[in-house]
């Protein structure tokens, strides 16, 4: 019994510690099947739905998977101007792995996209996102330009105040 307890806190450790928790962090080499199952999984986690699929936040991500990661018409506008999400499949489409790798750790953009997070990402996950995002196929159109400060979105947005001045 005290074996199976002993074998049973690893994991539960690692987990709640979040160590170890997909197979590539783990050191396992993954199929193409699998790296695709992988960045599916970490695109829901991570939250690019929210932004980059049409009404995956209001509709609780009940979006089909066929519409999902190609951008987004609505807007985020604040003192940065109005941005939106762009289509990650046109994005992707024409880049190697290496390449999305090498932009995901120096990508920098206006809010709200929090870059920063995709900054850090681990490579095995990064690659895993991007296999799963070329698997999606057909790239659609691009989403809405960015429009500068003092110009007024055409499409529903969400309106951030500037930050207070710092004292």
């Amino acid at each position: 019994m005290k074996a199976l307890q002993e074998l049973l806190v690893v994991p539960i450790l690692s987990a709640s510690l979040g160590l170890a928790t997909t197979p590539a962090l783990a050191g396992e080499s993954l199929t193409k099947s699998s790296l695709v199952a992988q960045g599916r999984y970490l695109t829901q986690v991570s939250g690019c739905n929210d932004c980059h699929t049409d009404d995956y936040l209001l509709n609780e991500g009940n979006v089909p998977v066929d519409q999902w990661l190609s951008g987004s018409s609505f807007g985020w506008s604040g003192p940065w101007g109005t941005t939106y999400a762009s289509n990650l499949r046109l994005f992707m489409k024409d880049m190697s792995e290496t390449q999305w790798i090498e932009a995901a750790h120096s990508l920098k953009r206006r809010p709200p996209m929090p870059w920063f997070n995709l900054n850090i990402m681990h490579d095995d996950d990064l690659r895993a996102i991007y296999h799963f995002v070329r698997s999606l196929g057909n790239p659609g159109e691009p989403a809405p330009a960015y429009l500068p400060p003092g110009v007024e979105p055409q499409t529903a947005y969400a309106s951030f105040p500037a930050p207070p001045a710092a004292k």
